[in-house]
């Protein structure tokens, strides 16, 4: 399982206000760029598993909305993020 629950925890304390804060807006953002990444993995490996593609293109738009989301209520924190996790716009 590449997705453990160590691994949210880590990513919570280090993104979000806390561990234990997983409806943080910069949590979310960090989780769904995690599993974003593993997914592009899977995909460049199974270039026919549309099921995942499609999974994968549903979680990029969930992260996009977010991040739109934290631009408009906090530019710098938006800012901070996208250089933290390395996302491209």
């Amino acid at each position: 399982m590449y997705l453990t629950s160590e691994i949210k925890q880590d990513l919570f304390k280090k993104y979000g206000k806390s561990e234990k804060d997983t409806g943080s807006t910069e949590g979310q953002i960090a989780l769904f760029t995690y599993r974003i990444s593993h997914l592009t993995e899977h995909v460049k490996k199974n270039q026919k598993d549309n099921f995942t593609r499609r999974s994968l293109v549903r979680l990029v738009g969930k992260r996009r909305r977010l991040l739109d989301y934290l631009k408009q209520n906090d530019i710098e924190k938006y800012r901070s993020l996208i250089k933290e996790l390395g996302i491209r716009k």
